[in-house]
């Protein structure tokens, strides 16, 4: 097998859409590409769209799973960099979820002649609380008791992550989704992308961003507050911060009709 069909069959990556200006649609941890098809209907007409999985999520090739290139966002961001070389893509706009927008972020800066802009659903740079100067959410012990959970009880992991990454006045239709897709994720998998996520810091990347971001910020968001968008907003060089009305981390699941209008004009700027 060469290696754009290697490539592409790792992450089963998929192409819809049509239009010259091409959007890359990174999912976020404990998804897969499903996910976006509640935006999809606004951006598919004239947008050329790549979606693809994360190795160990949805349809991809889970035998090319290694703790050592996924033990930290570099392994997954340079599988953003395989997508785009194989597919032989320029002038990308990143359109990313929760962990993917530094994912995207680091694939961004490692190799930038891919990507033209980017845009950060629900982002943060670390989960971590890091007084007196920043504060993430969690603590230490916290995330530490979490990720233990998920060797004790995966399935009670996943009840209890899924409400709060959702938003419970989201309806509980999406809650079971996401915590369906928790729960179909190999346990070694997860938690091996969980503690690259939560465990990461990655606040001394951001001022190194190459190219304009757009912050799109929850108002009422258990995993990033209105504060962790400030804080990105206020140190990278070039972006803009929109804060939506709204609860719960995934505002391209929840609220597409609001977000997808923000996208297309920051796109078209």
């Amino acid at each position: 097998m060469n290696y754009c069909n290697d490539v592409l069959k790792r992450n089963n990556v998929t192409v819809i859409g049509k239009g010259t200006n091409t959007l890359l649609l990174a999912h976020g941890f404990g998804c897969d590409q499903n996910v976006w098809r509640f935006l999809l209907p606004y951006l598919q007409g004239d947008y050329k769209i790549i979606l693809f999985d994360y190795v160990g999520s949805g349809q991809s090739d889970t035998t090319q799973f290694s703790l050592q290139k996924y033990r930290d966002l570099a392994g997954y961001a340079d599988d953003i960099i395989d997508i785009c070389k194989a597919l032989s893509l320029t002038d990308v706009t990143l359109v990313a979820h929760s962990v993917s927008c530094i994912i995207g972020l680091i694939a961004s800066i490692k190799q930038p002649e891919y990507f033209t802009k980017q845009i950060m659903v629900c982002p943060s740079p670390c989960f971590l609380n890091v007084p007196p100067e920043y504060y993430g959410g969690f603590d230490k012990a916290d995330l530490q008791e979490l990720l233990s959970l998920m060797d004790k009880n995966y399935i009670g992991w996943a009840e209890y992550l899924a409400p709060l990454v959702m938003g419970v006045s989201n309806g509980q239709e999406l809650i079971v989704e996401l915590h369906d897709k928790f729960c179909s994720t190999d346990p070694v998998i997860a938690k091996s992308f969980a503690y690259a996520t939560f465990f990461s810091d990655h606040r001394a990347t951001l001022p190194k961003a190459k190219h304009p971001v757009l912050l799109l910020q929850s108002e009422d968001d258990a995993l990033a507050a209105v504060s962790v968008g400030e804080y990105m907003h206020n140190t990278l060089p070039e972006s803009s911060l929109k804060i939506i009305s709204a609860q719960g981390h995934c505002l391209h699941m929840t609220h597409p009709e609001i977000i997808a209008p923000l996208i297309v004009n920051f796109i078209n700027a």
